[in-house]
């Protein structure tokens, strides 16, 4: 029997064996502290545990449609327009299995065997290879401090072929925690749209971007580009990541398409989270939410600080997510090397840049401020003390 080669050829989180190794350090006996982990430390806001309990009352729990209960979708769309101040037709919405199946939905409908896909590097390295499954060339755009992390209108202007078919932005990103200034994400936008490819915007971490200065939230792309593919998810603001609940807004013309792939793909998402999840948007749980993002913001100032203090600076600091990237190399030690000597020397869990592009890959490392502000504490002292028994340079 014959491996399809897409499942050969595909890369793993080299992550996952660091990850092991922290389990195994774990049952030996030591306390490892966990910077490497992507997942708010606070969990569902409580009203919407207690909704998850209540739905599981002996009711029948039917599969929804397939592309979501459509109250739901009626609460995101109002949610867009309260938070955001941008009208999305409900019939535009569809609940995923997570932001993960929105991803592998709109690169399934969008992308044809052979066609390029510009996207940054460093990013999200599912993104990578949702493409490339699909027979898509995945172009990853070397980016830098100088903009912070993020593409640029001229970037996609000097990488653009005739084969170019969508674009792919996330803001803010994993894993630097940056986002893309408003006025060049309209420029992305427009000449994407003018060339004729899709805009797949990746908003999974906006609500915890920092607001503007007058406390307006931050903006999503659909208040410049309407016909954007915008995906998010439950998991990030509202600290739902097991739930496995996400969604994606999809211009009129993929509506259909994405319908009949959901169909084919996935059936439907979870009946009794998608029910949970009508909770989220009740002031109780917004507010839960938006008091949790503040929260990150003094764990994001622990850390940076920290970083800095310990000699390991950041060169873009976050302005939304839970992430920091710091340089290593000044170390003289390569990120990988970095991270197993921290987690086996010091009992700090990191994430290696390897997993997130080839530019940064062997100099940056990814560390999560999602951890409670006692493990960022001791971490970042953890890791500085380390960093101080070492011989010199």
């Amino acid at each position: 029997m014959r491996i399809a080669q897409r499942a050969l050829d595909a890369e793993p989180f080299h992550a996952m064996a660091l990850i092991q190794n922290a389990t195994a350090i774990e049952q030996a006996g030591h306390r490892v502290i966990r910077l490497n982990i992507g997942e708010p430390s606070f969990g569902a806001p409580e009203s919407v545990r207690k909704a998850m309990v209540d739905a599981m009352d002996g009711r029948p729990l039917p599969y929804s449609f397939a592309l979501g209960m459509p109250a739901l979708r009626e609460r995101i769309s109002w949610f867009y327009k309260e938070r955001h101040g941008v009208d999305v037709d409900p019939a535009r919405i569809a609940i995923t299995s997570g932001a993960s199946s929105a991803l592998l939905l709109v690169t399934a409908a969008t992308v044809d065997p052979g066609a390029d896909v510009l996207l940054a590097d460093p990013s999200y390295p599912c993104n990578r290879e949702i493409v490339t499954s699909f027979g898509g060339n995945v172009v990853a755009i070397p980016t830098s401090p100088a903009t912070r992390y993020q593409l640029t209108a001229q970037m996609l202007e000097d990488a653009w072929t005739d084969r170019t078919q969508a674009v792919m932005v996330a803001t803010p990103s994993n894993p630097t925690g940056t986002s893309l200034p408003t006025d060049e994400l309209a420029a992305v936008c427009d000449l994407a749209k003018a060339r004729g490819a899709w805009r797949i915007v990746d908003e999974i971490y906006l609500d915890l971007a920092d607001p503007d200065a007058d406390g307006t939230p931050p903006q999503t792309v659909l208040a410049h580009d309407a016909e954007a593919i915008v995906v998010n998810s439950f998991s990030k603001y509202f600290g739902m990541t097991g739930w496995r609940l996400g969604w994606v807004v999809l211009p009129e013309s993929l509506v259909k398409p994405a319908e009949t792939l959901a169909m084919d793909f996935f059936l439907s998402a979870s009946t009794p989270a998608q029910i949970a999840a009508l909770a989220c948007f009740e002031p109780e749980a917004l507010a839960e939410a938006e008091a949790r993002r503040v929260e990150l913001v003094a764990r994001r100032q622990l850390m940076v600080e920290g970083l800095a203090r310990i000699g390991l600076p950041v060169d873009s600091e976050p302005d939304g997510a839970f992430y920091a990237y710091p340089d290593v190399s000044p170390t003289g030690m390569d990120a990988w090397t970095f991270c197993e000597r921290a987690l086996t020397e010091a009992h700090v869990a990191l994430t290696p840049g390897k997993d997130f592009g080839e530019t940064h890959g062997d100099t940056h490392v990814r560390l999560s401020y999602a951890s409670s502000r006692e493990d960022i504490v001791e971490g970042i002292d953890r890791l500085g003390r380390w960093l101080d028994s070492l011989p010199p340079r």
